[in-house]
């Protein structure tokens, strides 16, 4: 189950990511690659911080073959994918869970400690967006208040914990999508979001 999610949450960070691209008027490569840093960098990051070798998807390299090729569809379904804004989001909070998931699960089979565990999941889930908006030179929307890295810790908080309480995985696995992925959705909705720090004072 979790790896269909994976596929198919993968596939909707590319087309989000190729329509960023569209808006700033990048080349296909330019579309590609953006594609790739925001589907698959959380991920690359997880691995080259836990020191797991081979990256997942040197491991998988059909996965390039799937982002590359729903960047490029993106391209020719530009105007209809654009409409599509409340599927995507129910995808993209989707894959937040089980990114989350699956970097909670990477680190527990190396034996990390369990804040690593919640950093890797959580690193897992937020940073290829991160990395999109970066290069898009945008404030990373993780940064401006969303209710989205909070969202990653407790999936990955409730994933981790229960494992260790002796909870079946899929039972645990389970739960902690029907408490993240809702938790997500909530927050869009209602336009929860975390606090923010103002300071706007010139010293000059």
């Amino acid at each position: 189950m979790l790896d269909v999610i994976f596929y198919i949450a993968t596939a909707a960070e590319a087309m989000t990511a190729a329509l960023a691209a569209g808006r700033r008027k990048m080349d296909w490569f330019g579309v590609c690659l953006l594609a790739c840093v925001t589907a698959l960098g959380g991920g690359t990051i997880r691995d080259l911080f836990l020191d797991h070798y081979p990256l997942y998807w040197v491991r998988n390299p059909y996965i390039l073959l799937l982002v590359c090729g729903a960047a490029l569809a993106t391209i020719a379904m530009a105007r209809v994918v654009d409409k599509l804004r409340w599927p995507f989001l129910l995808l993209d909070g989707l894959g937040l869970v089980v990114f989350t998931i699956i970097g909670c699960q990477v680190a527990i089979e190396i034996g990390a400690h369990p804040l690593i565990v919640l950093v890797a999941g959580m690193v897992t889930g937020i940073f290829g967006g991160i990395l999109r908006d970066v290069l898009c030179n945008d404030v990373p929307l993780v940064f401006r208040g969303e209710l989205y890295a909070t969202v990653s810790l407790v999936t990955g908080a409730i994933y981790y914990f229960g494992l260790m309480a002796g909870i079946p995985s899929d039972t645990v696995i389970l739960v902690a999508i029907a408490v993240g992925f809702p938790l997500r959705m909530v927050a869009i909705i209602r336009k929860w979001e975390m606090p923010k720090f103002v300071y706007d004072r010139d010293w000059r």
